[in-house]
């Protein structure tokens, strides 16, 4: 009894001395780590203190780890020291009442005794007591970053309130149903075109109303439209791959040198500019208000910015996110008819061309302690959006004409950052996403899981790479694997050697390459995992690579573009300057690079 009581207090007392250090100190927040940075940015070549950063990063992060596992360990030994402790006290207490106490014993002493048992008692329970709740508050730490309990503005849960707005009339019942029967991409004959989708659109209640039914049929494009323009993260199904030609690889921003136009951006954001036919889109947000704006992409007029506002269930208090994320991180989406789009607030809108608001709902406030960032796909009809949050993993389909949920999935993973991508795997098409700790595959369709491998580990930011029936992933702290995307899927090989914090792998033409943070270009081979060739550009890089027209080009912070030769001679070809930082992916259309800087869009080309 004693041994358990003693061990106990003293696993209750280390809990409280660890929830008093992780309060003094936020390993989220490192001012050191933010000093470093700014010097490195000062001063890009400096490899020794680039090294330090990567050191005292990786230490803040294991600290952090370290102390959290140490909590959850605690609360874990401490709850079964207390049971034993209970156990032994009880088994104690029996084995008095049937020996009895002696007849000789002072009533005084015995009075005593029973008062200092009482004593220790109450000191154990407020003790424990103070144990566990420095336990849950040590590992509800995250939680200071959720703002939806200010003034009670954001929903508990994830409320879906959809806002439909009806852009033709009701009456004319000439055309109703939001598909009729599956309707074939006249463009191509590929695996995953030819799809169709239920005769009625469905309201969150289940009721399609008026306006949903007056809704005209609209064609759904397949990967060979999109193939013609750059209408999501990454180029089409976001794999990093975009199928234009005569792309630009000599220009200069601040001289404006084979600049074709260049318009001040008006809201802040980390989104990229997603394009379809000759209209370009982005999004911005800040503390006053979240927007959509489009642009002619040949002479960068500005032909409609919209506001996400007045959303049921939108907090009125913005989340509290990171400077490098933002309220605007995640790239919006297009289909032909509409663009998508989505922010930290977890609200999600959807415009027509003419910028018109179709229908707008809230998702409920990501618990997401940098922000969310995850941007949108859209596939036969439905826009994807993958909301993995503090609460839970989540993905879910909303329908494209209504914002109606198509299906709705929690999954059994943490927190993600990273973006989902399409995959084209046995004549079907799958959402392949990557979280902690499970890479995945589900059916676009239905949202059942058809694969998972549980693989990484920490916070999660790049987004996964596909090709030739391998599906490539890795994060920071974890490893570079390549899965084959199946029921029953295996690890086909590992690495650990280069690792991305941000930036997404790209695979193409038997070739994988891969971006760090701390600026090393990798190019693996994508079959047997072995390293082709690497090269250090001496500054950070959070955008993401992406191939085309043969070549490769990733965009650093300081706004340099390098472009390399996508093959296994890794021939640098050019590296032009913006003239601003960057942190976006630049999208490409008509022998033309679009690009999004802190301060300016920037249209590259003759």
């Amino acid at each position: 009894m004693q041994i358990s009581g003693i061990f106990t207090l003293v696993v209750a007392a280390l809990l409280l001395i660890n929830f008093v250090q992780l309060k003094k100190y936020e390993p989220l927040e490192s001012q050191t780590l933010n000093t470093l940075v700014a010097q490195l940015e000062e001063d890009p070549r400096n490899e020794q203190l680039k090294e330090e950063i990567r050191d005292f990063d990786m230490m803040v992060r294991k600290a952090y780890f370290t102390s959290t596992w140490q909590v959850r360990t605690g609360a874990l030994l401490m709850l079964i020291g207390g049971v034993l402790f209970a156990g032994s006290l009880k088994v104690y207490t029996d084995l008095r009442r049937r020996i009895g106490v002696p007849d000789t014993a002072k009533e005084d002493f015995l009075k005593a005794r029973m008062t200092a048992w009482k004593w220790l008692l109450a000191t154990g329970i407020l003790v424990l007591g103070m144990a566990f709740f420095a336990a849950f508050s040590s590992t509800n730490y995250l939680e200071n970053y959720y703002p939806e309990a200010i003034a009670g503005t954001g929903p508990s849960t994830m409320d879906e309130t959809i806002e439909v707005i009806e852009i033709v009339d009701p009456a004319d019942t000439s055309a109703s149903g939001a598909l009729a029967g599956a309707i074939q991409d006249t463009a191509t004959g590929e695996p995953g075109q030819d799809t169709g989708a239920d005769d009625s659109a469905q309201a969150g209640d289940g009721q399609t109303t008026a306006a949903q039914q007056a809704v005209p049929v609209e064609k759904i494009h397949g990967l060979a439209e999109f193939k013609k323009h750059h209408n999501s993260f990454r180029g089409p199904m976001a794999l990093g791959v975009s199928y234009h030609k005569n792309i630009p690889t000599s220009w200069d921003g601040g001289a404006g040198t084979n600049v074709a136009w260049k318009v001040a951006i008006s809201k802040p954001g980390y989104n990229s500019p997603v394009i379809w036919g000759d209209k370009l889109f982005l999004a911005g947000a800040d503390e006053e208000a979240r927007i959509v704006s489009c642009y002619d992409r040949h002479s960068g007029q500005l032909l409609w910015e919209k506001k996400a506002d007045n959303i049921p269930g939108s907090p009125s208090t913005m989340p509290k996110v990171t400077d490098d994320t933002g309220l605007s991180a995640p790239t919006a989406v297009v289909d032909g008819y509409r663009v998508y789009a989505i922010f930290a607030t977890g609200d999600v809108i959807a415009f027509d061309f003419e910028g018109n608001r179709v229908w707008a709902r809230n998702l409920g406030v990501p618990q997401n302690h940098y922000g969310h960032s995850s941007s949108l796909l859209v596939w036969n009809g439905k826009v994807i959006v993958q909301y993995d949050t503090g609460k839970s993993g989540r993905m879910l389909a909303l329908d494209t004409k209504t914002g109606a949920s198509v299906w709705d999935i929690s999954r059994d993973n943490h927190i993600s950052w990273a973006s989902p991508i399409l995959v084209d795997y046995a004549g079907k098409i799958q959402v392949v996403t990557n979280t902690d700790p499970t890479v995945g595959g589900y059916d676009v369709e239905t949202g059942e899981e058809i694969w998972k491998v549980d693989v990484m580990m920490g916070e999660v930011g790049p987004s996964c790479a596909y090709a030739d029936g391998l599906v490539y992933a890795n994060n920071e702290y974890a490893s570079l694997v390549a899965i084959n995307p199946e029921p029953g899927a295996a690890v086909q090989w590992e690495s650990y050697d280069y690792l991305s914090e941000a930036a997404s792998p790209v695979a193409y033409n038997g070739l994988l390459y891969l971006a760090t943070s701390y600026g090393v270009l990798v190019c693996y081979d994508a079959k047997a995992g072995e390293q082709v060739w690497e090269m250090d550009f001496g500054t950070t890089l959070y955008s993401s690579p992406m191939v085309v027209d043969g070549k490769l080009y990733i965009m650093g912070n300081d706004g340099v573009m390098h472009i390399v030769k996508a093959d296994r001679s890794g021939t640098l070809i050019g590296e032009p300057v913006l003239g601003e930082p960057s942190y976006a992916i630049p999208a490409f259309a008509g022998g033309k690079i679009y690009i999004r800087g802190s301060e300016s869009l920037y249209c590259i080309g003759e």
